[in-house]
């Protein structure tokens, strides 16, 4: 599943019934969301399986990923409920380096036998592919964690709230647009719970209950004499969280450019989609942009998917190496760029970080899926490129002997290779507000939400449109816009950065499904950041023909 085609399908009258079950597994009933599987004692006696067995048939070093995949999906629209889905998936991938070459197997028939023989195919297709290996796998040393385990710190597990309760929510919100003038509504609630358990012949046995969450909506309100419409997507993120990411709560809801409300640790989607419809409404009226130089006030929400695209993929070593040249492209990071050791990815104020442990993100885990414990690492600093995202057989290349922790796989189905982690930028040190933004800008547009985007195969030219425009005048918000996107490439927009909010405008967007890899795999991932303000950046107007 593409990440573009995910917010369409969203919204689909199909609903989930266009979801493919094999990708997350069999339909199971919603009582069955909470049954306990197997204890942490069983998966170390079925794991030890595999990595004794991968050792007996000459294997220099193997790993085992138990992994049981949780999923519920609710669908509404308007007043009615499309589709309620609950999803199980369970198995083991066994990975093996035999002759000195990677070798991978799965099965979803978790018992010794069913276990030996994946093992068995998995060294087998070692020694088959050393034949042709030209270097052998160089691992970087990873520490020995024992039996250690790791959770989301959730306050609720969605997967206990009754489905009922979370249908009223959704209902509530669609009957909250409808009655600001809405013609047409729709809302999701997808929950996810990642259950997984890793072993190796290096001595870790790591147990991890993982939890993600993330509420969909979309307004679209219609001019009947015009015959136009205009569509509102929600302003809520995707978490790492509990179904505490539900409760609304004042204190985390920030008011932003022109009546937004937008949204940090808890979400409020009621008044979302309240407000949404009253926005789609607006934008019936509000005037086409002229294109132009512009100062751009982007909002966190927005700002994530830019930083996801310029900087989190073409910061992936894999990609810079040209290991996805295939299917992704390449990146224009080049090697040569970061051992010069001066390259000006940005304005000295833009700092760009790796994170997996960030608190309420998407990619928070404990340990990756190769059982490195993960941290925390300097992607930019002070606008200068110093490193990049890279696993235990890749760090070497740059020169590095610590593995950075972002190795990952969507199932115990798949392989896990290096996946981008929460990829941010820093906030400003100095008290600084949204506000405060507005008037120092002369001629501006601010922008909140996602929208419509493209970027090259280098991720260095792209071009992002949003949500919700607003056009700013001499220090004031004078109104809505439409038809906005701003063009520019990597190097020059990062260096037109010249703002950044303080920390209490932080917050998060965040991604599902980051597709990447042949086959694809999806990850979930998230982006932090503050309102910020690029400068002098080019605006086309998206409305006109050419």
């Amino acid at each position: 599943m593409k990440r573009r085609d995910f917010a369409k399908l969203a919204g689909l009258g199909a609903g989930a019934m266009m979801l493919p079950a094999t990708s997350f597994g069999k339909i199971i009933s919603p009582e069955h969301l909470l049954s306990p599987g197997l204890d942490v004692g069983q998966k170390k006696i079925l794991a030890d399986v595999a990595l004794n067995a991968a050792k007996g048939l000459g294997a220099s070093y193997a790993d085992a990923r138990i992994g049981r995949y949780l999923n519920q999906y609710v669908f509404t629209r308007e007043d009615k409920v499309q589709n309620v889905v609950n999803t199980e998936s369970f198995g083991i991938g066994i990975r093996v380096i035999a002759n000195g070459t990677w070798g991978f197997a799965s099965t979803n028939d978790v018992t010794a036998e069913g276990i030996k023989k994946a093992t068995e195919q998995a060294v087998a297709i070692a020694k088959a592919n050393s034949k042709i290996q030209k270097e052998p796998v160089v691992l970087a040393p990873v520490e020995s964690h024992g039996e250690v385990s790791w959770k989301t710190p959730i306050v609720k597990n969605a997967m206990e709230v009754p489905i009922t309760e979370k249908v009223e929510l959704l209902l509530d919100a669609n009957a909250a647009a409808m009655k600001n003038g809405a013609n047409y509504v729709n809302s999701a609630l997808f929950q996810v719970n990642e259950q997984k358990y890793f072993a190796s012949t290096e001595g870790s046995y790591i147990d991890q209950d993982v939890h993600r969450i993330w509420p969909y909506m979309n307004v679209t309100v219609i001019d009947p004499e015009k015959g136009k419409f205009k569509s509102r997507q929600g302003l809520s993120a995707p978490m790492g969280m509990g179904y505490e990411y539900m409760t609304p709560d004042a204190n985390e809801s920030i008011e932003g450019i022109g009546g937004v409300t937008l949204f940090r640790n808890r979400y409020d989607i009621v008044r979302d989609a309240a407000e949404g419809a009253l926005q789609a409404k607006e934008m019936l009226s509000a005037k086409s942009v002229e294109p132009g130089k512009y100062d751009m006030m982007l909002e966190p929400n927005h700002l994530g998917l830019t930083i996801h695209e310029s900087v989190g993929h073409p910061l992936e070593l894999d990609r810079v190496l040209g290991y996805e040249a295939n299917y992704a492209g390449t990146s224009f990071a080049t090697l040569d760029k970061w051992k010069a050791g001066d390259f000006n990815y940005g304005s000295k104020i833009v700092n760009l970080v790796a994170d997996k442990t960030q608190v309420g993100s998407l990619g928070a885990v404990g340990f990756d899926d190769e059982g490195v414990k993960t941290k925390k690492w300097d992607l930019v600093r002070d606008g200068v490129l110093v490193n990049y995202q890279a696993i235990r057989d890749q760090v070497h290349m740059i020169d590095q002997n610590e593995s950075h922790g972002c190795c990952y796989s969507q199932s115990w189905n798949d392989v896990q290779f290096q996946r981008m982690p929460n990829v941010s930028l820093e906030a400003g040190k100095e008290k600084y507000s949204p506000k405060d933004m507005v008037k120092d800008i002369e001629k501006g547009i601010y922008i909140a939400g996602r929208g419509s985007y493209s970027i090259d195969q280098q991720r260095y030219n792209f071009q992002f449109g949003g949500t919700v425009f607003y056009e700013i005048k001499d220090g004031e918000v004078v109104g809505m816009l439409n038809d906005v996107a701003y063009q520019s490439n990597t190097q020059e927009f990062w260096n037109s950065c010249a703002k950044i909010c303080d920390e209490s405008d932080y917050r998060l967007f965040g991604s599902f499904f980051d597709g990447k890899g042949q086959p694809s795999q999806v990850s979930a991932v998230s982006h932090g950041s503050a309102t910020s303000r690029f400068n002098g950046v080019n605006v086309i107007n998206t409305g006109r023909n050419i």
